[in-house]
């Protein structure tokens, strides 16, 4: 799934949320979708909000339109999604990327949050998910003075899964997202949840989150067919069951 916007270099409109919330909410409806790559252009997977329809918005306006609803959405899907990154992921486009559950990076790429720069702040998970991924020396290095992390930067602070030739990013991206389609969907789903609990709670709640989604996983048809695929050196026929 390709965010088309070049001329706004992507930039995260209501009506892009809007789609691309639905979009992905149909995705991860059908059992036949393991795995989902959400990416832009060459130029710019999404260089922020639409900031002409922001300046022209009251807060009023921003709360009747339930913006980050969408963002919630996104966070609660089932299916893995794969970022694919090329040059611009900034605001709004660093927070859909930081959403996401991998993020294939190509080496034009250039990660930021310069909401500060317009007078107002990070409102999508950024202030948070930058601090929780980064830490807080980075996180506030970015958003308060605007700095841009390259992409091996930004794969060092740990934002970022991979680097890539700038010629392979969205290709790599999709074999990584045909590698997670591959496996178990059960597993898989599982052990989504299973991180991201680690990632929003403490080492205890995440450990007894792991062994109650591992018994689960173990349960599954998924997990007998795996083993005995193994067992008779065959690749597994997984139904997601």
């Amino acid at each position: 799934m390709l965010l088309n916007r070049p001329k706004q270099l992507n930039a995260l409109s209501t009506e892009l949320m809007d789609e691309l919330a639905t979009a992905l909410k149909e995705l991860d409806a059908d059992e036949a979708i393991r795995a989902i790559v959400i990416g832009g252009s060459e130029r710019a997977f999404a260089a922020g909000a639409d900031i002409d329809e922001l300046s022209r918005a009251t807060p009023i306006d921003l709360y009747y339109q339930r913006r980050m609803d969408r963002w919630e959405e996104i966070r609660a899907l089932w299916t893995p999604l794969v970022a694919a990154v090329s040059g611009y992921c900034l605001g709004g486009g660093c927070e859909l990327a930081l959403t996401c559950d991998v993020v294939i990076a190509s080496e034009t790429a250039q990660f930021g949050q310069p909401e500060t720069n317009l007078g107002i702040i990070p409102g999508a998970g950024g202030t948070q998910r930058w601090t929780r991924v980064a830490g807080k020396a980075i996180a506030m290095d970015v958003i308060l003075s605007g700095r841009f992390l390259s992409a091996r930067e930004a794969l060092a602070a740990g934002l970022v899964s991979r680097v890539v030739a700038k010629e392979v990013w969205l290709d790599e991206a999709k074999r990584v997202a045909q590698a997670i389609a591959a496996k178990g969907p059960v597993g898989i789903r599982l052990a989504k949840e299973a991180v991201d609990r680690a990632y929003e709670s403490s080492l205890t709640l995440g450990l007894e989150y792991e062994r109650r989604a591992l018994y689960l996983a173990f349960a599954s048809e998924d997990a007998r067919e795996g083993l005995k695929a193994f067992l008779e050196k065959r690749p597994p026929d997984f139904q997601g069951r």
